[in-house]
C-alpha cells in the first residue's frame, strides 16, 4: 500500500495568505459552505485533493477551511506524537452517530436477540465461541496460517499446539480469558507485560516475551507486499514514560475531560500500536486492550464481538485509518470513524448469528416436545447436529464449549447416545459421537 500524501503545512498556507492581505483570510474563515465533513465524510488532505473545490477556492484553501472547522469542534488527548504534538480529535455528526447506535445496540442487552441468553450456561458457553473466533483471526492478522477448522479444533478439544501458527492463537486465546478475568484491574505497566508474555509465549525467541524493546532493536511497521515502511514508532527510550501515561489513561485517571468510554477504548488500541513497544504482538496485545477497556466500561456485550473477523475483511481500510491519523498531525477522528464502523459491523454479525442460532433451537424445539429431557447444552448439540450430519463431538470439547465439568460433558453425550440420537465410537483411548442418520426422524420420534 502506498502512504498516503501528506497534507500542505498550514502553518506555511497562513503565511502566504497573509501576505496578499488580510481580507482574503477573512473570506476564507467566513466561507459557510465548508464544515468538517464532505457529505457526511470525514477526508483526508489525500481524499479531499482528488474532489473538485468549492467555486473561488483553491484546494490548499479549502483544506484550510475544513482544518479550522474541525479545530473548532476539536479536544486534545493527554498523550503525544513522537513530535511531543498531543493527539486529537474532532467530534463531526459521524462520530456521535456512531456512538449512539453502538450505544443503543450493545446497552439493550442481548437476551432481547436471544432469550436463552439469560441462562448463565448458555451465555458462557457463547462468550467461549466468541474467545476463540477473535483469538483465531486475531493470529490470522499477524500471519498466523493455521485453518479456522483446525485451530478450533484445537481449542475446543484443549490439545497442546503443534506449531508456531497454532501456538500463536492458543496464546491468544489465554491472553483474552487473562484480560477478561482483569476487566476490573487497573492497568499497568506490569499487567501489560504479563498480556504480552502470554500472547508471545514460545513463539519469540528467549528474552523477548513480556519485555519491552531494547533501544539497539529497531521495529518499523512495513508493508507486507512491498515491504515499505508505513510506521517508525517512538525511540524505545521513551516507552517507560509512554506507558505509564496510557495507562493513566485508560484507568481515567489522567485528570483530563469526559471521553466516551467506547472513544477511550478504541484510543488506547491506536496508542498500543502506534508505540509498538514490543519486538512483536503488539497488534494482538493492542485488540486485547480494546476488549478489556470496553468490558471495563460496562460494554459486557463486547465479550461477544470479533473485531479481528472484521479487520481481517480489509486491511487496507484498517491501515489507511492509521496513516491518515498520523500524517494530518495526529487527528484521531480517521481512526475512530473506522473502528466505530467495524464494531458496528461485528455487532450486526454477532445478530446474525444469534438470529441463525435461534432458528437453529427453534428447529429442534418443533421436532421434539417440551419435555423432551433434555438440557440447552444437549438441544444447542442437537440443533448443530441437524445441520452437520457429519460432526464429530468429544467430551472435551463440548466440555469446554459450555463450561461444564468434565463429569457434565461425559453425562450430556452418554444421555444423547441411549435416546438414540448419537452414535459412539472409540479411537484409542478417546470416545467420539457423531450424529446418527435420519437424524430428524428420530428426533421426530422422541418419547421422554
Amino acid at each position: 500500500m502506498r502512504l498516503p500524501a501528506t497534507p500542505p503545512d498550514l502553518h506555511a498556507f497562513v503565511q502566504t495568505v497573509a501576505r496578499s492581505g488580510k481580507e482574503h483570510l477573512v473570506a476564507l474563515l467566513e466561507h459557510k459552505a465548508v464544515g468538517p465533513e464532505l457529505d457526511g465524510r470525514y477526508l483526508h488532505w489525500d481524499e479531499l485533493r482528488r474532489h473538485p473545490a468549492p467555486e473561488g477556492m483553491t484546494h490548499e484553501e479549502w483544506w484550510y477551511r475544513v482544518k479550522t472547522a474541525r479545530t473548532t469542534l476539536g479536544a486534545d488527548l493527554p498523550l503525544l506524537d513522537k513530535t511531543g504534538q498531543p493527539f486529537s480529535f474532532t467530534r463531526p455528526d459521524g462520530l456521535f452517530s456512531g456512538l449512539h447506535r453502538i450505544d443503543r445496540q450493545l446497552g439493550k442487552g442481548l437476551e432481547l436477540a436471544d432469550p436463552q441468553l439469560a441462562n448463565a450456561g448458555v451465555r458462557d458457553r457463547y462468550i467461549v465461541e466468541s474467545l476463540m473466533e477473535e483469538a483465531i483471526t486475531s493470529s490470522q492478522l499477524e500471519g498466523a496460517s493455521t485453518t479456522r477448522k483446525v485451530a478450533r479444533e484445537m481449542l475446543e478439544q484443549g490439545r497442546p499446539p503443534r506449531t508456531k501458527d497454532e501456538r500463536m492463537i492458543f496464546n491468544n486465546f489465554q491472553a483474552m480469558e487473562l484480560m477478561r478475568r482483569n476487566a476490573h484491574v487497573p492497568l499497568t505497566t506490569s499487567l501489560l507485560l504479563e498480556l504480552h508474555e502470554t500472547i508471545t509465549r514460545d513463539t519469540l525467541d528467549p528474552g523477548e516475551e513480556g519485555r519491552l524493546r531494547h533501544g539497539d532493536e529497531p521495529v518499523t511497521v512495513q508493508d507486507r507486499a512491498s515491504g515499505a515502511i508505513l510506521h517508525v514508532p517512538p525511540d524505545a527510550s521513551e516507552l517507560p514514560g509512554r506507558l505509564r501515561k496510557l495507562c493513566a489513561f485508560a484507568n481515567g485517571s489522567d485528570g483530563s475531560v469526559f471521553i466516551h468510554p467506547v472513544v477511550r477504548a478504541i484510543v488506547i488500541h491506536f496508542m498500543l500500536a502506534y508505540d509498538h513497544p514490543f519486538v512483536d504482538g503488539n497488534g494482538r496485545t493492542a485488540r486485547a486492550l480494546f476488549y478489556w477497556s470496553m468490558i471495563r466500561e460496562g460494554y459486557w456485550i463486547a465479550e461477544f464481538l470479533s473485531i479481528s473477523r472484521i479487520i481481517q475483511r480489509a486491511q487496507m481500510q484498517y491501515s489507511r485509518a492509521f496513516l491518515f491519523t498520523e500524517t494530518d498531525r495526529g487527528d484521531l477522528t480517521y481512526f475512530l470513524l473506522h473502528q466505530l464502523d467495524v464494531i458496528q459491523r461485528a455487532t450486526d454479525d454477532l445478530y446474525a448469528y444469534l438470529e441463525r442460532k435461534g432458528q437453529e433451537a427453534r428447529q429442534v424445539d418443533l421436532l421434539l416436545k417440551e419435555d423432551a429431557g433434555l438440557n440447552p447444552r444437549q438441544r444447542e448439540l442437537l440443533a448443530h447436529a441437524l445441520h452437520h450430519p457429519t460432526a464429530r463431538y468429544d467430551i472435551q470439547s463440548h466440555r469446554r464449549r459450555h463450561g461444564v465439568v468434565y463429569q457434565t460433558a461425559r453425562q450430556d453425550l452418554l444421555d444423547l447416545e441411549a435416546a438414540g440420537f448419537l452414535e459412539r465410537e472409540q479411537v484409542a483411548r478417546a470416545y467420539f459421537f457423531s450424529p446418527v442418520a435420519h437424524l430428524e426422524r428420530r428426533l421426530k420420534k422422541h418419547k421422554p
